[in-house]
Parts: structure tokens; C-alpha cells; sequence
């Protein structure tokens, strides 16, 4: 068993978070994970209350270990942020925007504060804003994020932020993802697009299969997803997604884009609801190379911390004196 600060602070059997990839990791993804031995997080994305609702119910009905919540923080508010807190969630996670604002009434909740940073002086300020735990996410990752690889990133901010823990994020789906995250000197691994090729991830089984199918070089950074759907992201945080034709067609021609949204955007909402993802965005980052099946979450949990034993074990083994 692998025993660390993450492990030691929620009790889990593995030092593994479900990364809360919005409108993917709901109630029964977070459970999942949690009752295999991991920290499941809801992905509450731009706080829209009647899913909130109902997945945080989900979480909270069905989690017989510990378990949280995530939102984008650039995009909440007061009465998002209780709306999530008045589940009881024992962690609850920020990325993507300044923490300090949230952070006292997260902390008043007996809540502890996860926030995700993309590079150092993120870092520094949520480790001023009082986080329990600080998620360094590398360029690799799924979704949105910053333009800092994960190798480098994890242990510069370990040092920057000493003695408050750091789990690592971004190309990391396997055991030996997570065993180099913690030679790193973080504390376990945030994982996302892994589980979003899982039994209990929401979105469309087409997506999922997409992932498995998917290699590395066929990700791309990009802004048109969130252009066509009309969130203002802050440009330096672009999204990784799985290459499609709508990608491929607008990519580079952002301006365009934003000048024919009165047709773009409502083929590509039908587009969405029909499951068409040669249209439809798939957040998937660089490690689907090592996803090859859908499966369930409970035997990916477990898995991917026996491996990460192993290679722990092994790695001991090779030093001589």
C-alpha cells in the first residue's frame, strides 16, 4: 500500500483523484472511484445548479469513501459555491482562475481546498489562499490548461510550495504515470481522460471510443470548441481535444469562426446531442496511447495502483549500493 499526504488526508487506499472533467464526472463516476479507494470529484464545470443537483446527490447517496467537487472558479459564484458545499463534499477543487475569493467559505465548511495550478505563480497564490492540496497540471492533460510540461512543472512547484503537498496531472494513465508522478515528489496523480473511457463517465459511448481508438499525436490544443460554444475562456488556457473535422476546419481560423456563429453554432449543438463527434468536441489528452477499453472504474482504480506498487518496488530493487 502506498501511504502519502493525499492518502493520509482522505483515507484512501490509493493516492488517486478523479480528475472533475465537467459534464463527464458525475455522481456515479465519482462514487465509483471513491469506493475503490480513490478520491472521486464531481465536475461541476460552469456551476449549472439543476445538474449540480442531481449528480451531487448521486456522489453523496452512493460514495462510501471520501469524495468532492470541482468547478471552473473564472466562471462561479456565492450561490454556486454553497449550492455545492450544502452536500457535505469533503474536498472541493478550483482550477482555472484565483482561489481567494472561495477560498474562506470552502475552509469555513470544513471542506478541504484543492486547487489546480498550470504554473508557478498560480502556485503561490493558492498556496496563499490557504489550499490543503495543490494540483500541478502539465500541458499534456485533457481539457482546458497551460502550456507547462508535466515532467518539469510537478517538482518546481513541490519546491515552490514546500511543505504543502502537490499531486501531479496531465499524461498520466497508468501505474507508471502515477509511480513517476510520486518520484516527482508529488503525493499521487489527478487522472481525467482515463476515466472518461469508463463504464460510470457521462457522455456518449462514441467518445468513449474515440479515446480508446485515439493516439497521442492525434490531440490538439485549441480555442474553436469554446468559441462555437460561446465560453469566454481566458486565452491562456485552450483546450486539448481529440483532432475532428470540425477542428480541422477551423483551427487558425478563430476569427472566421466567431464571424459565422449564427450557423455554426446551432449545427454544432445538433451536432452534440446526436452524439456526433466528428463535430462534437472529445477532451481527451496525450496519454490515450495507454487506453486501449472501456471499463469500469473500480478495476481501473485498482489497477492502476497495483501497478504503481510494482513499479515502485521494482525501482527499489534496482539500486545497488
Amino acid at each position: 500500500m502506498i501511504v502519502t499526504a493525499l492518502t493520509e488526508m482522505f483515507r484512501l487506499r490509493h493516492p488517486i483523484i478523479l480528475g472533475p472533467m465537467g459534464a463527464v464526472s458525475g455522481g456515479r463516476l465519482a462514487a465509483a472511484v471513491s469506493n475503490a479507494g480513490g478520491l472521486g470529484l464531481v465536475g461541476g464545470g460552469y456551476g449549472d445548479p439543476d445538474w449540480l443537483r442531481r449528480e451531487l446527490s448521486l456522489a453523496s447517496e452512493q460514495a462510501r469513501g471520501a469524495w468532492g467537487v470541482g468547478l471552473i472558479t473564472w466562471s462561479i459564484d456565492r450561490r454556486v459555491l454553497d449550492l455545492a458545499l450544502g452536500y457535505r463534499p469533503g474536498a472541493f477543487m478550483l482550477s482555472f482562475g484565483d482561489p481567494r475569493p472561495h477560498a474562506p467559505a470552502i475552509k469555513a465548511a470544513g471542506c478541504k481546498l484543492i486547487c489546480q495550478v498550470q504554473d508557478l505563480e498560480q502556485a503561490r497564490v493558492a498556496c496563499a489562499a490557504g489550499a490543503d492540496l495543490i494540483v500541478a497540471e502539465g500541458t499534456e492533460a485533457g481539457g482546458h490548461g497551460g502550456s507547462r510540461a508535466t515532467l518539469p512543472l510537478v517538482p518546481a512547484v513541490v519546491d515552490a510550495v514546500a511543505p504543502t503537498p502537490v499531486v501531479a496531472a496531465g499524461g498520466i494513465a497508468d501505474g507508471r504515470g502515477l509511480a513517476a508522478a510520486l518520484m516527482l515528489g508529488a503525493h499521487g496523480a489527478l487522472i481525467g481522460t482515463r476515466f472518461y473511457a469508463s463504464a460510470e463517465a457521462l457522455g456518449h459511448d462514441e467518445a468513449k471510443r474515440r479515446i480508446a481508438a485515439a493516439h497521442g499525436e492525434e490531440t490538439a490544443r485549441t480555442r474553436v470548441f469554446d468559441i462555437v460554444r460561446g465560453y469566454d475562456w481566458p486565452p491562456a488556457f485552450p483546450g486539448r481535444a481529440l483532432r475532428n473535422r470540425f477542428l480541422e476546419k477551423w483551427d487558425g481560423r478563430e476569427s472566421d469562426l466567431a464571424s459565422a456563429l449564427q450557423t455554426e453554432r446551432e449545427a454544432y449543438q445538433a451536432a452534440a446531442r446526436a452524439g456526433d463527434h466528428d463535430t462534437a468536441v472529445v477532451w481527451a489528452g496525450e496519454a490515450v496511447d495507454l487506453i486501449g477499453s472501456v471499463e469500469s472504474a473500480g478495476t481501473l482504480v485498482a489497477r492502476i495502483g497495483a501497478q504503481a506498487e510494482a513499479r515502485l518496488r521494482a525501482g527499489a530493487g534496482a539500486c545497488r549500493a
